[in-house]
């Protein structure tokens, strides 16, 4: 049996469909959203009417093959991913992430593992090499299996909301963060994000205004997979949230010079049954245990060549030229210390700070998976702790991470490790299109440009 024919095994045991038919009857939902996830991150979907929902748990849908790619074309005009000949791919329904849309109760939703169709010789039914949710999920079980240890990881998306009525005045020099009053000017906003994160499954924490128009929603830890999934289904909410408001949300890594950028940290741990391997019981001083210094080992070494995935845009890369608000710009480690590629930030929890708001997170997490397992098997070793938050001189070049996507582009190339946790055919369509979107920025001319030149000479 193909990988496709176990997924619809699965979807049509009596156990699975006859319980779903009957969630969505008494939902009364009447349309279905079938869901995919890009290599950008993005959402693609169809819709199909409810009343078919058998007949696509067992068939899935079909896209186009370089939807996956968000149907992206080239500079010089051809379709990345195969063109306009290639064969479609199936989407199969994961039935276990059904959900009832809060803001209409008459639509649901499913994510979808990718397949290739049927009648493709030799590969037909396999899945898609360029399906990043698949990878991830396959990854997972792959590293569970290899070492006994499961990633548990929580995300903290910042993000821009932009709005006239959202504007707030800062006092010169000083900071807008954790201000009750610029809180209740976007109490609106995070009451109803909230409320339709819980009822999409997001089990809602805390959250904070960080800089102007910055906010930051915060749900509970859990196996990586669950907060990738997690993690697209709070963007479509913030989307959906902002269209009920009139206002923009914006998921740019660095929507505006001389302010804090819109990270994307994550926060992991390794777990082996119920204990965390990053921590000794009982120990209360801040520490690393030596599983958790050799799985830091991996992450740093990887970390360059992992930059195209964690900082995926040219604008991701202003987050470290802005100096001065704790994004990090070399590769180093600290206890407690916000300006480090990876902090300590507590017992059993590392705080990985180079992903940004724009990451896809089962790309991310399928990087940081390859990394901490080359760190276990080399035992690698991390290092001692950086407290300091100026680059030590002389040790710039050695220790800095790449600063734009060209050079991150260069720095994926060069890392086997990072290419090799992806399928061939993804590592190359992922690398082929940051390298055309480097390409394009290049080729542009910029404001900053013109102010700089127009009139500099004679």
């Amino acid at each position: 049996m193909t990988a496709l024919d176990l997924h619809k095994e699965l979807n049509t045991s009596s156990s699975v469909s006859d319980d779903l038919a009957a969630r969505v009857r008494d939902a009364g939902v009447e349309y279905l959203y079938y869901q995919v996830v890009t290599l950008s991150g993005r959402v693609l979907a169809k819709v199909v009417p409810a009343k078919h929902l058998l007949r696509n748990l067992e068939k899935g849908v079909n896209f186009h093959r370089t939807a996956i790619c968000d149907l992206q074309a080239s500079r010089e005009g051809g379709l990345f991913g195969g063109g306009a000949q290639a064969a479609e791919f199936t989407a199969m329904p994961d039935a276990d992430t059904f959900n009832v849309l809060p803001w209409d109760r008459s639509v649901g939703a499913f994510f979808c593992r990718l397949y290739e169709p049927e009648h493709i010789h030799e590969i037909g039914g396999s899945p898609l090499a360029t399906d990043p949710r698949g990878l991830l999920y396959r990854a997972h079980e792959q590293f569970i299996e290899d070492t006994g240890l499961r990633l548990k990881t929580g995300c903290e998306p910042e993000m821009s909301w932009l709005g006239d009525k959202l504007e707030v005045h800062v006092r010169p020099g000083a900071s807008p963060a954790y201000h009750l009053g610029n809180l209740e000017l976007m109490r609106p906003i995070f009451k109803r994000v909230m409320e339709y994160a819980s009822a999409l499954g997001l089990d809602m924490i805390e959250g904070d205004y960080e800089d102007p128009g910055q906010l930051e929603l915060n749900w509970m830890f859990d196996s990586c997979e669950k907060t990738a999934d997690r993690l697209i289904t709070y963007r479509l909410i913030c989307r959906q949230v902002a269209n009920e408001f009139g206002v923009r949300a914006s998921f740019m890594p660095k929507p505006t010079t001389g302010a804090m950028g819109n990270g994307c940290h994550h926060n992991f741990s390794l777990w082996r049954g119920d204990q965390n391997v990053l921590a000794e019981p009982g120990r209360r001083e801040l520490h690393l245990t030596e599983t958790g210094r050799h799985a830091l080992g991996g992450v740093l070494a990887h970390a360059p060549g992992s930059m195209l995935v964690m900082a995926s845009t040219v604008n991701s890369y202003k987050r470290y030229w802005d100096a001065g608000l704790f994004a990090p710009n070399r590769l180093n480690w600290g206890m407690d210390n916000k300006t480090c590629t990876v902090r300590l930030s507590a017992n059993g929890r590392l705080e990985y700070k180079i992903p940004d708001a724009s990451v896809n997170p089962y790309l991310s997490h399928t990087l940081l998976l390859a990394a901490m397992r080359d760190g276990l098997e080399k035992r690698l070793d991390p290092g001692v702790p950086d407290n300091s938050d100026s680059v030590p001189r002389g040790e710039e070049k050695r220790t800095r991470l790449p600063l734009t996507l060209g050079e991150a582009v260069e720095a994926f190339d060069r890392d086997e490790v990072v290419r090799n946790a992806m399928p061939k055919a993804m590592a190359d369509l992922y690398r082929d299109l940051k390298a055309d979107e480097w390409a394009r920025f290049c080729s542009v001319v910029t404001e900053w440009e013109k102010n700089m030149y127009t009139e500099y000479l004679p």
